[in-house]
């Protein structure tokens, strides 16, 4: 199995040799190596069953930062990540929460890059305000950069009760020469945040309800324990995604590839052998 990374202006990291290519697009605060065990899954164990594609989304891991949030903005950015990998292919595109907003984005502006879509625990649709980050973000603000001696010290000082929740924040930490630094673009997700119900992160873009449906197969993923997809969410899906066909994994909340990952990889590969 191979590993490479690029330098397109998003930062990505590629796992595989040969086989049909599969992007992957991650949440808020997150980063293109969260899907790293499912990337490594699917592309077998030579790396020749799939061509993964990890993507680090703009404002995030080590990808630039933007001055504004904009859904948009961020599936062009991904869209000119996947042109420059792959000139002319089609991908299969996987994106969860934030990830699965700017994948069905990406969909709808640019369907010629897109043959396949996995969208996971996430509808096409706005979900009011940041609320249920906002406890992450002060957590993160208060945090006391300039007096951190190492990355221990800060996970003592980090008010986090949930260890993997805690985990999976600090992943964003950086040492910057003698200094600690947040790769995240903190600030632009607070600033969002304090906007209440005008968050356009928690947003859906109304642009997109004027171009015509997305006529590829999707995997519509969701999390039996979670509340991001709603029963009546169905109507809107299929609006703009007409060969929907929802998956719900029972057991499994929000971050279903964490909590169900050999579910997750088996209907991936089921995707991928549909694609030869």
């Amino acid at each position: 199995m191979t590993a490479a990374r690029h330098q397109e202006s998003l930062n990505t990291l590629s796992v595989g040799t040969t086989g049909p290519r599969i992007a992957f697009l991650h949440g808020l605060f997150g980063q293109g190596r969260n899907w790293m065990q499912i990337a490594k899954a699917v592309s077998g164990p030579d790396g020749t069953d799939a061509r993964c594609l990890l993507v680090d989304l703009p404002d995030h891991g080590r990808s630039p930062w933007s001055r504004e949030f904009s859904l948009d903005a961020y599936a062009d950015a991904v869209a000119g990540a996947l042109s420059g990998a792959a000139p002319g292919e089609p991908w299969t595109v996987v994106g969860h929460s934030l990830g699965g907003k700017v994948a069905m984005v990406l969909a709808l502006r640019h369907p010629d890059l897109v043959e396949r879509l996995v969208v996971v625990d996430i509808a096409p649709k706005g979900y009011g305000s940041l609320e249920r980050f906002e406890g992450y973000i002060r957590e993160m603000q208060e945090l006391p950069l300039a007096d951190l001696t190492s990355r221990a010290d800060a996970e003592d000082r980090f008010d986090e009760p949930d260890p993997g929740v805690k985990a999976f924040l600090l992943q964003n930490l950086r040492r910057d020469g003698h200094s600690w630094r947040w790769q995240v673009n903190l600030d632009l997700v607070a600033g969002d945040a304090a906007l209440g119900s005008g968050s356009r992160i928690a947003d859906w873009p109304d642009a997109v309800d004027d171009l015509p449906p997305f006529p590829g197969p999707v995997l519509w993923i969701a999390g039996g324990d979670s509340r991001y997809i709603q029963r009546q969410d169905a109507e809107r899906m299929r609006r703009h995604f007409p060969r929907t066909r929802l998956f719900t994994i029972k057991g499994a909340g929000h971050w279903v590839h964490t909590d169900a990952p050999e579910i997750v990889v088996t209907a991936l590969r089921r995707v991928l052998h549909a694609h030869a």
